[in-house]
């Protein structure tokens, strides 16, 4: 006796859930992203030979605007609360006076002992202003510190 076959059915796998799925998560990236927020000041970094990485996390970055105005920023929302208060929460830096800057630097400190401090200034400031903060970072037991430069690369 002679078998009869059967047809062959096609698997045909439906892709409209996983399309479904993709513009899901899509849609809830774009919106569950946070941007970085608006920079308080607009510096140029002087140059320099140095290629020394900067630290990615515990940071507490000192910027010193052209004009010689001083601002304080962490790159931890929970320490900007901390320190600022929730208005500030979401601020890259606050304006602080030098007089302020001590007091600030040890609360800091005694808040998050692994903060790493970066000075960064504009090329056009004058040295005295980073030649009295490095003098307050010194009465403060912050001994080490590191100064954000553009890299200067030889040209041939």
């Amino acid at each position: 006796m002679p078998h009869i076959k059967k047809a062959r059915v096609p698997i045909r796998i439906d892709m409209t859930p996983m399309v479904d799925v993709a513009f899901l998560l899509l849609t809830f990236f774009m919106l569950t992203t946070q941007f970085r927020p608006p920079e308080e000041v607009q510096i140029i970094l002087p140059l320099s030979h140095a290629d020394v990485k900067l630290p990615e996390s515990n940071i507490m970055k000192i910027t010193v605007s052209d004009s010689g105005k001083v601002y304080l920023g962490f790159d931890s929302f929970y320490m900007m609360q901390s320190m600022f208060g929730q208005e500030n929460r979401l601020k890259e830096s606050v304006p602080v006076t030098l007089d302020q800057l001590p007091d600030l630097l040890i609360k800091a400190r005694i808040s998050n002992p692994k903060l790493r401090t970066i000075i960064n200034a504009d090329a056009n400031v004058d040295y005295g202003i980073i030649s009295d903060i490095m003098d307050i970072l010194q009465k403060t037991q912050i001994t080490r510190f590191a100064m954000v430069t553009n890299l200067k690369t030889e040209k041939s």
